[in-house]
């Protein structure tokens, strides 16, 4: 298991240096627009991935545009979400001071929010209603925290609202870890006060980890309460059908 740690550590190092070429070369490339950070953060989530042995596979149709609400496990969720479809995020401005992870989240177009603070409440909710308009989906968490998979907690409405008032379609995604081996998913779940460095560590020494998406049906919501109650049902009942076989 240490071989294998180190293995993907160096792995994962060159795939990082990876990301940061090829975001010099989209920026010779013309302006930094909200679709080319989408893509450039696409092409280095999937080579993070590969890097550390995380197989992605998903099941149904990933949105082209519109609200994207799923059940939040760790910031693999981020890697594992972006690496299926080209998006943008809203995530706790606490990510800005992850090593590498902060600075690429930002070169992403991550809408970074406080959420102590009312004034970067409102401030994210302004530009989540300006990215809406772009052609590429929004990707929220909206239980406002990672958890170790054992339930979905409560959606809070407030991010989503924008999508409300725009009128652009919510789908659900539900997020599953299948680790191999006799891990459980709650191993590879961070949460609570787990240190970041020590649960990367973790899992680099995980074999046969894959993340398995199932996306909903996108639907049109008059209500952010309804869309709130409704999306994490339908989450609940994905993650209850169980792991794909």
């Amino acid at each position: 298991m240490i071989l294998r740690r180190c293995r993907r550590a160096v792995a994962l190092a060159f795939a990082l240096l990876g990301c940061i070429i090829r975001y010099w070369l989209v920026r010779l490339h013309g302006p930094l627009t909200v679709e080319r950070r989408a893509l450039w953060l696409q092409s280095a989530c999937r080579g993070v991935l590969a890097s550390v042995g995380v197989q992605v596979n998903f099941e149904g149709h990933p949105p082209a545009r519109g609200l994207v609400v799923s059940n939040h496990l760790s910031y693999l969720d981020i890697a594992i979400l972006a690496a299926i479809m080209p998006c943008c995020f809203v995530s706790k401005k606490e990510v800005v001071r992850w090593p590498f992870f902060g600075k690429a989240a930002r070169v992403g177009g991550t809408i970074f929010l406080d959420r102590s603070s009312l004034a970067s409440a409102n401030a994210a909710v302004a530009v989540l209603a300006e990215r809406l308009a772009h052609s590429i989906p929004v990707l929220l968490f909206p239980e406002g925290t990672s958890t170790d998979g054992s339930q979905v907690l409560r959606f809070h409405g407030r991010l989503i609202h924008p999508a409300i008032e725009a009128g652009v379609p919510i789908t659900a995604a539900a997020i599953r870890y299948i680790p191999g081996g006799n891990t459980q998913e709650r191993e590879l779940c961070w949460f609570g006060d787990a240190g970041f460095l020590p649960h990367l560590w973790n899992v680099l020494g995980v074999s046969g980890f894959s993340a398995y998406v199932r996306f909903g049906q996108p639907e049109i919501y008059k209500d952010r309460r309804v869309a709130s109650e409704q999306t994490r049902a339908e989450v609940i009942a994905m993650r209850n059908d169980g792991a794909p076989h």
